[in-house]
């Protein structure tokens, strides 16, 4: 074990009040040196050749780096320990820093949140996806026609062990106010089953491959909708140059009755069109296979699975989704619609947190 100095006590007076320096007091100036040799030229670089006197050990020996140190001392083994608890919980570090620049509470008015800087910031973020997607256009409501107001949603998402990981600023449109065959017609969407989740994982650990996971950014404004829709400008952020002016809708806004349907539709043309075929009966499923590798897709909404017995197949399905959406890799999947995921070389297991509620247990 290292060893520490205990410093003791340092001898009294020097910093009591006879250690400072008295008012009036006359100081004696003639024993201090005369001459000072101080070189004309002036120095302007700094020299790294210290003394011999300055250097600790021995000079001839060789350099002694982490891995030369004896493995037997003990402060070769303090800072091996440390470093290696530092490589265990580098992952819980950086979640624990980062959650502090993240806001633990959920607003519920968008007064409060417009007094965060990190709900300002996530809404600013939202609004950032609706000018890159080009989702609406401000114009002056149509004679005639109604506007469809407009709320903010906060929600914290967390990870499997409950971190708050993001806040994540939703902005809706009040849905409940369209009229069916005015607004909008067909509005059904397919969305996976658990059940589908659990045959997925029950085929991809019988036949030995990884699972990844990948999340769409704002996954509705990629769908294009048909209806004229027009909405009030979001809340806490008014055009102070046109504050009568209202958004008409292009894509498809979250809260929209015809928004999921839309980006359904979005996605799966879309991998059609790269060689992917639809399920017959689970219509979120995309196979794409040959004689003997396979590639597995799975859709809820707007978070995917995916996997394959050949490797090469998801890094390329990973970078053709990112080439035409706005994706964020998750890495391998470890949580996913509440199932807690375990890859491991001997199968998947699955994990469901779950409560007592009036003496039974109940699914979290």
């Amino acid at each position: 074990m290292p060893e520490f100095t205990i410093f003791n006590k340092p001898p009294k007076g020097i910093f009591d009040e006879a250690s400072y320096d008295d008012e009036g007091m006359v100081h004696d100036f003639n024993n201090l040196p005369t001459e000072v040799a101080v070189s004309p030229i002036p120095t302007l670089r700094i020299h790294n050749i210290h003394p011999q006197s300055q250097i600790l050990g021995d000079p001839k020996s060789s350099v002694q780096t982490r891995s030369r140190v004896q493995q037997h001392s003990g402060a070769h083994a303090l800072v091996s320990y440390v470093q290696k608890q530092q490589r265990n919980n580098h992952k819980d570090q950086q979640h624990c820093l980062f959650a502090c620049f993240l806001s633990q509470e959920e607003p519920k008015k968008i007064f409060k949140a417009l007094k965060d800087d990190s709900w300002v910031e996530a809404m600013q973020e939202e609004l950032l996806q609706f000018r890159l997607q080009q989702v609406w256009i401000l114009v002056d409501l149509p004679h005639g026609a109604k506007v469809i107001g407009t709320k903010w949603v906060y929600r914290n998402k967390r990870d499997e062990r409950g971190v708050v990981v993001r806040n994540k600023a939703r902005l809706v449109a009040q849905g409940h106010r369209q009229e069916e065959g005015i607004d909008y017609d067909e509005v059904f969407a397919p969305v996976a089953r658990i059940e589908a989740i659990r045959l997925f994982l029950a085929f991809a650990s019988f036949m030995g491959f990884i699972v990844y996971q990948m999340d769409v950014k704002s996954a509705f404004l990629y769908g294009t909708i048909d209806e004229e829709v027009y909405v009030s400008q979001p809340p806490g952020f008014v055009d102070p140059d046109h504050p009568k002016k209202v958004y008409k809708v292009v894509k498809a806004l979250y809260g929209l009755h015809q928004a999921p349907r839309a980006w359904y539709a979005t996605l799966s043309t879309f991998l059609e069109k790269h060689g992917y075929k639809r399920g017959t009966i689970d219509k979120t499923l995309f196979i794409k296979k040959d004689k003997k590798d396979i590639m597995l897709v799975q859709v809820y909404v707007d978070d995917i699975i995916f996997g394959s017995t050949r490797k090469s197949w998801c890094d390329e399905f990973e970078a053709l989704m990112k080439g035409r959406f706005q994706m964020s890799s998750m890495g391998e999947l470890i949580f996913f619609l509440g199932l807690q995921v375990k890859q491991k070389t001997d199968g998947i297991f699955l994990f469901l947190k779950t409560k007592v509620v009036a003496g039974h247990a109940e699914k979290v």
